[in-house]
């Protein structure tokens, strides 16, 4: 019996372009003390990162796939396939890196190795939606002589930021002498400075502010006034906005705002000619607003969602939709009981006319620091199996 352990050191979640780094460790737990210990052998391991893509028959049309894949393994293959067995297809993988041939394990004794891969910068960001989904996977296969190849598979999320793809880092190493004891340093130093690049970005996008004023009528008047100060955000972080009825000619019963994500399938692989986009919605603020004069609301983003994207399948877009109930009758009715000199009652009435409408406004939400989404990612770090 071996135990195979895969750790990533730095969390679940990485942008586009970064270097993934996982320690594999091979384990064989038996202490040399037992009567049954005996070394245990392998014949060889690898390591190969996938995105696997699948969609829902019922709304989106694909091309028929290859179908001449196997989706069992035999007893005495050795032919390493990291998606066997998944659902979907593979859109995208890296090529597969050998970690060992032959490893002999003592009792008690374990092996570490490392193994590193810069993600595709130009793929897919992770996504669970509701017509396709897009899962990353590490995949490490290992093998004993005659028999089949065991499989540790290690999600991991992949958020992409657009414009590090066209991004040049300055040639400064082309001036000094190569080195090539120091190319694993100059790797990490780049993926460092992508990082560093990412988070500047991501700064520099969602940190301008300037007022958004909109105002918001139906038919019979002018209800009130919308204040936003940007609409470009990253992944945690709160739109906040506020409202002004005070200059409305028409009273405001109530306001709801949802903070929504759009999923549509671009018109060829639609399933049906017209069909309606899919809505997800996120957060949602409610509040009876009759003699308001203004008012606010918070809406976070989840750390757990993703980014606005588009692919040649589908399109990913949030929104703020807003409702509004408004009335044009008397906002209410004053009851006086006895002379002047007592108290006031007011009260609403029961039955009120009511005009309902809606707005879209959209808005933009990028990644955010990945470090920051593993703190909330529902995958761990952490991935086992015993062969």
């Amino acid at each position: 019996m071996i135990e195979v352990l895969a750790k990533l050191g730095r969390g679940p979640v990485f942008l586009a372009g970064e270097v993934l780094e996982c320690v594999i460790t091979f384990t064989n737990p038996l202490s040399a003390s037992s009567t049954s210990a005996s070394s245990e052998m392998l014949a060889w391991a690898s390591a190969q990162i996938h995105c696997q893509f699948h969609a829902s028959e019922n709304r989106v049309a694909l091309p028929p796939s290859d179908g001449s894949k196997h989706d069992v393994q035999a007893e005495n293959e050795t032919v390493f396939v990291p998606n066997r067995g998944e659902r979907g297809q593979c859109i995208l993988s890296t090529p597969p890196k050998i970690l060992f041939c032959d490893l002999r394990l003592d009792p008690g004794e374990s092996k570490s190795y490392s193994y590193c891969e810069t993600l595709p910068i130009d793929g897919p960001p992770s996504f669970r939606g509701q017509s396709v989904k897009y899962v990353y996977k590490l995949t490490i296969g290992c093998q004993r002589v005659n028999s089949p190849i065991k499989l540790l598979r290690v999600p991991f999320r992949v958020l992409v930021l657009h414009g590090l793809k066209d991004y040049q880092f300055p040639q400064d190493e082309a001036v000094a002498p190569s080195n090539p004891f120091l190319e694993e340093e100059e790797g990490l130093k780049k993926d460092s400075r992508l990082a560093d690049l990412a988070t500047e970005l991501l700064m520099v996008a969602t940190s301008r502010r300037s007022l958004h004023l909109y105002n918001i009528s139906n038919t019979r008047g002018k209800v009130g006034s919308f204040c936003i100060f940007k609409t470009v955000y990253k992944i945690g972080e709160d739109v906040i906005g506020t409202f002004n009825f005070s200059e409305g000619d028409i009273p405001c019963l109530q306001f709801s705002v949802s903070l929504q994500t759009e999923e549509s399938i671009q018109e060829e692989f639609q399933r049906r000619q017209g069909q309606p986009v899919s809505f997800s919605t996120h957060a949602r603020h409610q509040e009876a607003c009759l003699h308001t004069a203004q008012s606010s609301f918070s809406l976070p983003i989840p750390l757990s969602s993703t980014p606005g994207f588009t692919t040649n399948i589908v399109s990913l877009k949030w929104r703020l939709h807003f409702e509004f109930v408004t009335s044009g009758e008397s906002a209410g009715t004053c009851l006086v009981r006895g002379s002047q000199s007592e108290a006031v009652t007011w009260t609403g009435v029961e039955q009120m006319e009511v005009d309902t409408f809606s707005w879209d406004l959209p808005i933009k939400v990028l990644p955010t620091n990945p470090i920051l989404a593993s703190y909330v990612s529902q995958f761990s770090s952490t991935n086992s199996i015993t062969i």
